[in-house]
């Protein structure tokens, strides 16, 4: 292999808010598509693909990594591998497609994440007493029920604790939709849908009219639950040569970080993989404090941050929202620079991703 492993296609669907346009639609529908079209763009056969990497944080089990790759048609020998880091997963299938070239053990990868945030599965937790199962939500992100908060409260405190007023916060998420109101390219049409669907020109007014959740934290200014789904073609270094537009992954990595303070949790990823020399960056919007801390902790240019929106504008399909970052540098990141990937999760995990592209 010559060089680092290489993206050479990325698409994804447009994200679309829970219980809307994609409420029909399962993972492989939605994914399927997606991957057709990487396919289509890099001139590939599916013949060539070697493995399906799928991050999925709420489904329902039953490796949907290779429902996905049956449903595209995809040889079948290719296995399939779920992941779920919840947030991070879709930045880690990329990193795990990288360190599986690099290993010998393929040369062409399909990696990214999906989520139907409106087909998930209702939850139970059976009685150990005997009595009727107890319906839950959101499963333990740590072993300690008191250390394990509510990812809107753990915003909250975070704001409070940094001083990051909610009119800061909307200004953010007024900023995100501003930038993000322009046609995308990497978006495949999807039952009609060719745009984000949440995207909208929020106004402050607006923002401060908005619901709150938690202390400063609205809906205006967190990332809404939604449906949708990101995918990159990883290949060999030498299957990249020659290719205009190839996006090298330069580094990568995965650290955890204090439960108690999960939007904080990038920040050592981002450190492990650098953050000076940056051309552009997408930071995940779960909520804008969230991604305002880490861009001010992590010394970026907020003016190279997420420069045609983020989560906010979007909306936030969890285990494809990781590679919808990477799906976004591919399109944008100019010739000759570099550009970083930055997700936090529940349960205190952070990855980052550092790119480049050649001239």
């Amino acid at each position: 292999m010559t060089g680092p492993a290489a993206i050479i296609a990325a698409r994804r669907t447009a994200v679309c808010p829970r219980d809307g346009g994609f409420a029909q639609l399962g993972v492989e529908a939605l994914a399927t598509p997606v991957i057709a079209a990487l396919l289509a763009d890099a001139g590939m056969a599916p013949d060539a693909v070697d493995e399906v990497i799928c991050a999925n944080g709420l489904g329902e089990g039953g490796n949907p990594a290779r429902r996905i790759a049956l449903a595209a048609g995809l040889p079948r020998h290719v296995a399939g591998l779920t992941v779920d880091r919840q947030c991070a997963g879709g930045l880690d299938a990329l990193a795990l497609a990288a360190a599986m070239i690099a290993a010998g053990q393929a040369r062409v990868v399909v990696a990214g994440g999906v989520e139907s945030y409106s087909r998930r599965p209702l939850r139970l937790r059976t009685d150990p007493l005997g009595g009727p199962p107890v319906p839950y939500d959101q499963a333990p992100f740590t072993p300690w029920p008191d250390r394990d908060p509510d990812m809107a409260a753990a915003a909250a405190a975070m704001a409070m604790h940094l001083g990051i007023s909610r009119a800061a916060q909307d200004a953010w998420a007024v900023e995100s939709h501003r930038k993000a109101q322009g046609p995308r390219p990497e978006i495949v049409p999807l039952a009609g849908i060719t745009r984000d669907a949440f995207t909208r020109p929020l106004t402050l007014a607006q923002a401060a009219r908005a619901r709150p959740l938690v202390g400063d934290i609205t809906a205006a200014n967190a990332a809404v639950a939604a449906d949708g789904a990101a995918f990159c073609l990883v290949v060999a270094g030498d299957l990249a040569q020659g290719r205009a537009g190839a996006l090298h992954l330069v580094a990568s990595a995965t650290r955890g970080a204090d439960p108690d303070r999960p939007g904080l949790a990038p920040l050592a990823a981002m450190q492990a993989v650098g953050t000076t020399g940056l051309a552009q960056s997408e930071i995940m919007e779960a909520y804008a404090v969230q991604a305002m801390a880490c861009v001010a902790a992590a010394g970026l240019d907020p003016t190279r941050v997420n420069i045609n929106g983020g989560a906010l504008a979007r909306g936030h399909p969890i285990g494809a929202s990781g590679a919808i970052l990477a799906v976004r540098l591919f399109h944008d990141l100019p010739a000759g620079t570099e550009g970083l990937a930055a997700i936090a999760a529940a349960g205190g995990i952070g990855t980052a991703i550092r790119f480049g592209r050649l001239r």
